[in-house]
């Protein structure tokens, strides 16, 4: 039987969907995430693949990052996806957050890493970026709608967690993996993706969690006053042990308690400043529940919750964060696990993933309770693994 080396097999999965070229002017070089599914740069997956490649390709890695901030708008904005090498077709444009068809980038964001993975990969301190004070600076201004600083989003696949059920109540009908999602998208549009705009017409918009935590840790990176206070005071509900988004406007006003649990409420624990308090509660509460110790690491939403399912629904694809596993919230669950003393537990958690993936491959997500590889193949974040096996201590921040 031929052992599975993660290490040689994350390095060819990056090289392999390594694009290189000249567009519009601009200089790019990135992996993709997936050949045929996710052919153009993802912000937060560029993120992760530089953290993993500045393993084998310290120089790559920064490529991969610089990339991002060349695709940058004066003004500092950074778009979700990067449409390098050519336009969307006319099927997918009806999908995608752009405002015209010429647009270089969607216009939303994904959850903020870049300083933070500029600290990892880049060699140098993000302060010392411009453009990534400049993107910063846009976030604040345009999607800091209180006075804590924390991120509101106006629409769940910036969050990165896309269908998931806890923004059922959100959007309803018109949510992402919906049929009605692109009525969303154009009313988002005439809006100019403006989250001011958005929220004083009455749409909903939401502070959440996974979002802030990315927050957070950029902010640390570039040594700003720490948002994890602010994210604590505004998402924590003491009373049942776990984060909630804080939503405005809602199309469905369920209370925090009938939400479901997703992963995201561990989010908090890849975090340095987290209380020790809250994180103890979290790992002893939540990750050690049946709904997620039972699982491969880590089911989106607890394996024991109505709304879980590993199985197609009416809207297709989009059931993949109503359920399945991925290895980037594994990854960052096990930072805070570390951070805790818990290693013993991050090598378990580590080791249940490496023989699911040595026999399913790099996948985009993986069924939570089998283990069978599902959606995209030759995923690029699913090299995280490598991370989760021979881990590195997180950069210092700030």
């Amino acid at each position: 039987m031929t052992t599975f080396d993660v290490g040689v097999a994350a390095r060819a999965l990056l090289d392999g969907n390594w694009r290189e070229g000249e567009y519009r002017g601009r200089r790019y070089a990135f992996s993709v995430p997936s050949p045929r599914s996710y052919p153009w740069q993802w912000y937060w997956d560029s993120c992760f693949h530089a953290i993993v490649r500045r393993r084998f390709d310290p120089a790559g890695a920064r490529a991969e990052l610089r990339t991002l901030v060349t695709a940058a708008d004066p003004d500092g904005f950074i778009g979700h996806t990067i449409l390098w090498g050519r336009p969307l077709d006319a099927q997918r444009a009806i999908r995608y957050n752009i405002a015209s068809r010429e647009d270089l980038m969607t216009r939303t964001i994904q959850p903020p890493l870049l300083a933070w993975a500029w600290a990892w990969a880049a060699g140098s301190a993000p302060i010392e970026e411009p453009r990534i004070l400049a993107h910063h600076a846009w976030l604040r201004e345009h999607r800091a709608l209180e006075d804590d600083g924390l991120l509101w989003l106006i629409q769940s696949d910036e969050s990165g967690l896309d269908a998931s059920p806890k923004f059922d109540h959100v959007w309803g009908r018109l949510g992402q993996g919906r049929p009605l999602f692109p009525v969303l998208i154009a009313r988002n549009r005439r809006l100019g993706f403006d989250a001011r705009r958005i929220a004083a017409a009455g749409h909903p918009v939401v502070c959440e969690v996974l979002t802030n935590v990315a927050w957070s840790l950029s902010e640390q990176a570039l040594g700003r006053p720490s948002p994890t206070p602010a994210l604590v005071a505004r998402l924590w509900d003491e009373r049942r042990g776990r984060f909630a988004d804080d939503v405005r406007n809602a199309a469905d006003p369920t209370p925090p308690a009938a939400r479901p649990l997703t992963w995201d409420t561990l989010a908090p624990l890849a975090l340095p400043d987290l209380p020790d308090a809250i994180a103890q509660r979290l790992v002893a509460e939540v990750l050690r529940s049946p709904g997620f110790a039972g699982g491969i690491p880590l089911p989106a939403v607890s394996l024991d919750d109505p709304t879980y399912t590993a199985q197609e629904t009416w809207w297709g694809r989009h059931r993949h964060w109503r359920g399945p596993s991925w290895v980037n919230s594994a990854w960052l669950v096990s930072l805070g696990l570390r951070r805790l003393g818990l290693d013993p537990e991050a090598d378990a958690l580590a080791a249940r993933l490496h023989a699911v993936v040595a026999r399913e491959g790099f996948r985009e997500y993986y069924e939570a309770r089998l283990g069978y590889g599902m959606g995209a193949h030759a995923f690029g974040w699913s090299t995280l693994l490598w991370e989760l096996l021979d881990p590195a201590p997180p950069p210092t921040l700030g």
